[in-house]
């Protein structure tokens, strides 16, 4: 993955999620945050891995750390940047928990990226960015139908998207695939069914037939032990 791909990941995701602004403990924060602002993610690295060495809980420093890790094309140590700060996470482990899935997809693991966007929507039910990545992801896993409802849980928090008339065009087109899918579940079935009836009745048949044979044989055999009867006497010589 390239890191434009990224860096356009997490620059969309910055402007869905914020963490909250908190002044820096260290004066160099702000040398590392204007590195950052320049898009000069070389010097940013040093400077900010200094100021976390210094100052643990500065989430800002994390966010930072971990988009200058993607711009450098090394996403798992944006992911260790990311596990690092979540249990420092507090009332903004819900966004560092998003951030996490959106690496994590950009990596390709689907299922990662679920189990963090599920650890957003744990932390804060409301967080809507989450249930609409969690239910792409869902899409690309293949579980349509968790991701319908994913979908609709999204809208219901965000009534005016701009993106209802497109997400409600996916959601019609998955409940045509279900529906597409149970008729063919139900006429094979129904297939079923009648190849079942149909075997029932020739072995009904066949049995009935020789049945039938192994009566006529019976009769047959009485017949011919009664021609076999002699009643004559017969004489020594």
């Amino acid at each position: 993955m390239k890191g434009s791909v990224y860096v356009f990941l997490f620059l969309t995701a910055a402007a869905l999620v914020t963490l909250t602004p908190r002044l820096p403990a260290q004066s160099g924060f702000a040398r590392a945050e204007e590195l950052f602002m320049q898009n000069n993610p070389e010097a940013a690295l040093p400077a900010l891995e200094a100021v976390l060495a210094e100052d643990p809980a500065n989430l800002k420093a994390y966010q930072y750390l971990a988009i200058v890790y993607l711009q450098l094309e090394r996403p798992d140590d944006a992911v260790s940047v990311y596990l690092r700060a979540l249990p420092r996470g507090g009332n903004e482990t819900a966004a560092l928990a998003f951030n996490l899935g959106n690496t994590w997809f950009g990596m390709g693991n689907l299922e990662q990226a679920i189990r963090s966007y599920t650890a957003a929507i744990e932390a804060d039910g409301a967080f809507a960015p989450a249930w609409l990545n969690r239910a792409n992801a869902r899409i690309r896993s293949g579980a349509l139908k968790d991701a319908v409802g994913d979908y609709q849980f999204y809208l219901t928090l965000e009534n005016h998207s701009p993106r209802r008339a497109e997400i409600e065009r996916l959601i019609a087109v998955i409940n045509a695939e279900f529906a597409a899918a149970e008729r063919l579940r139900i006429a094979e079935e129904e297939r079923v069914r009648a190849e079942e009836a149909r075997r029932r009745q020739l072995l009904e048949e066949v049995s009935a037939s020789l049945q039938a044979d192994a009566g006529e044989t019976r009769g047959m055999s009485a017949g011919t032990e009664s021609l076999h009867g002699y009643e004559g006497e017969f004489e020594l010589e």
